[in-house]
């Protein structure tokens, strides 16, 4: 396949304010009022990645996530438009963030993604998708199409970025 860079349709990436004081800060790292109407989170998790080691690519065929990279440490983000219906097919996108770029990215189903922490700590993402991990109970089936294994050049770009 041949990826060209540019903009996805349906991903929204949003800076993120700090507001600080003596105490420290605070952080809003999403809003239902800035939210796509039809966007309503159902869950959070939160993990850390080691430095040096990513996680994905996979995309889902029903979940929107909303990854927010605020810090601690800095990410390499990759994202493709794997839509074939899609005005925006076979662009991709790659991006920073973390604590030297705060940002929220919404990644709608059917965008692959993927990301790499290039900072020498421990890496924090938070994410609030809007399906349940395997349904309700965790008795459904995970919705996610892992893409280790393309040949592509793109692809073998994020093979790197799975340890």
């Amino acid at each position: 396949m041949n990826f060209k860079e540019g903009e996805i349709e349906g991903v929204i990436i949003k800076k993120l304010e700090q507001y600080a004081d003596k105490r420290g800060c605070l952080v809003e790292t999403f809003r239902r009022d800035e939210l796509p109407d039809n966007l309503l989170p159902e869950m959070s998790y939160l993990s850390y990645t080691k430095p040096g080691i990513g996680r994905g690519p996979h995309e889902h065929n029903r979940q929107t996530d909303i990854f927010c990279f605020a810090g601690p440490g800095n990410f390499r983000i990759k994202l493709w438009d794997n839509r074939k219906d899609s005005i925006t097919y076979s662009n991709y996108m790659e991006l920073f963030g973390g604590k030297d770029n705060m940002i929220t990215v919404i990644v709608p189903p059917g965008v692959v993604h993927g990301y790499e922490n290039i900072s020498d700590e421990d890496g924090l993402v938070l994410n609030f998708p809007d399906r349940l991990y395997r349904g309700k109970g965790k008795k459904g089936d995970v919705d996610e199409i892992r893409h280790e294994d393309e040949e592509d050049e793109f692809y073998l770009d994020f093979i790197k970025l799975e340890k």
